[in-house]
């Protein structure tokens, strides 16, 4: 599954979402809204990852939905 596959499908998603990065809000879920750099951010902010960190963890979820 690709990223825009995922922005797609991001209102069925988001769910799996949730669960992977649960320390990220509702209300940072509904303005992350299927945008990958957002969600990058937020898994930065939230969890003290470098960006390619964070990139490499949403490539992982990604490849296993």
């Amino acid at each position: 599954m690709d990223w825009n596959q995922v922005k797609g499908q991001w209102k069925q998603l988001k769910g799996a979402a949730q669960q992977t990065w649960g320390d990220i809000t509702d209300d940072d879920w509904d303005r992350i809204n299927g945008r990958r750099e957002e969600l990058a951010g937020k898994i930065q902010e939230r969890y003290g990852r470098e960006k390619e960190e964070a990139e490499r963890e949403i490539d992982q979820w990604i490849a296993r939905l």
